[in-house]
């Protein structure tokens, strides 16, 4: 019989997307705030693997990939992902558009989870209106998509960046005496 245990602690990590750089320099703030120091930030990315958000937020989005250097409970993530729709209701356009998208989500050592406030087949329950989207798993040294997972998590690109987080989440944990 296994026996309950309380989880490892995982990385917070927070994508940005909006057309305005201003917009992720106050998103950001405003994330420190609520969940301390950030230990890496991507270089601007472009976000053109859909047109998605086109409507929305109008055309040459830029992504950032951020992560917080404060480990959390995997638990956490309804809440931070109800943090994160209340900062995208403060960057509403006329009341009504969204000019910023701000998605948590977190690395364990062997997967990459977002939170996403949509059910889907491979989208399990967590709470509050809240989803987890399994959108990697770690195999063979790296992260590898799964038939559902966007395309640009899918990419070379955000993959390496999410590895490269993924290595000093591994050594945090380490020492932390928290590795087996």
């Amino acid at each position: 019989m296994s026996k309950p245990k309380s989880p490892q602690p995982v990385k917070l990590v927070v994508s940005v997307i909006t057309g305005n750089k201003d917009h992720f320099e106050n998103v950001c703030e405003k994330l420190v705030k609520k969940f301390g120091e950030i230990d890496y930030t991507s270089e601007t990315l472009a976000f053109d693997f859909t047109d998605y958000y086109e409507k929305e937020f109008g055309k040459d989005l830029i992504r950032h990939i951020v992560s917080f250097k404060e480990l959390i409970n995997p638990d956490m993530l309804p809440q931070i992902k109800l943090f994160t729709n209340d900062i995208e209701e403060q960057f509403l356009k006329g009341g009504v558009n969204r000019s910023v998208n701000v998605d948590p989500g977190y690395i364990a050592l062997c997967h990459f989870v977002l939170a996403s406030c949509k059910s889907f087949t491979h989208r399990p329950y967590l709470g509050e209106g809240v989803y987890a989207d399994l959108t990697l798993v770690f195999r063979k040294k790296t992260f590898q998509p799964l038939e559902w997972t966007f395309p640009d998590y899918a990419s070379d690109g955000l993959i390496n960046i999410l590895n490269g987080m993924r290595a000093d989440y591994y050594e945090r944990l380490k020492e932390m005496g928290e590795t087996k």
